[in-house]
């Protein structure tokens, strides 16, 4: 596990992608099923810098509803998410971390450029042909 970041964002905008309608003030918890994999319950929510991420999220998002990218603050200690970090991406370059706290919804980012249809595709017979092997995509 790697070290825990204060909940203090120093000025650092925080995403997370979705298909849930939320609405500023809302929380985003921990306990709800994850975007992707096979749990019930996700331990952890995710959050990230980068908007690229955030679009994965909000494109691979399971539902019918359309993506949605939220603008968020971390409510408490944040760490590298461990299912990207070193795994695929050494280093973090995808901003991209967990915390066991809330997120707090402070806006929503309302134009973005999704990936095209095929990447999407792609991208979903990957994450499928990895839970047919019984790979669990995320690691908690």
């Amino acid at each position: 596990m790697s070290k825990a970041t204060d909940a203090i964002s120093d000025g650092r905008t925080f995403y997370h992608g979705t298909k849930a309608d939320l609405k500023p003030g809302d929380l985003i918890e921990a306990g709800y099923s994850p975007n992707f994999g096979t749990r019930k319950g996700a331990a952890f929510v995710y959050l990230t810098e980068t908007l690229d991420a955030a679009i994965w999220g909000a494109e691979l998002a399971r539902g019918e509803q359309a993506g949605r990218i939220y603008i968020v603050e971390p409510t408490g200690p944040f760490e590298d998410d461990p299912n990207l970090t070193d795994k695929k991406f050494p280093g973090n370059i995808t901003k991209s971390y967990r915390t066991l706290s809330p997120l707090r919804v402070i806006g929503e980012v309302t134009q973005w450029q999704g990936h095209t249809p095929q990447q999407v595709e792609t991208m979903k017979s990957r994450l499928a042909e990895l839970a047919q092997l019984g790979t669990e995509i995320i690691e908690d």
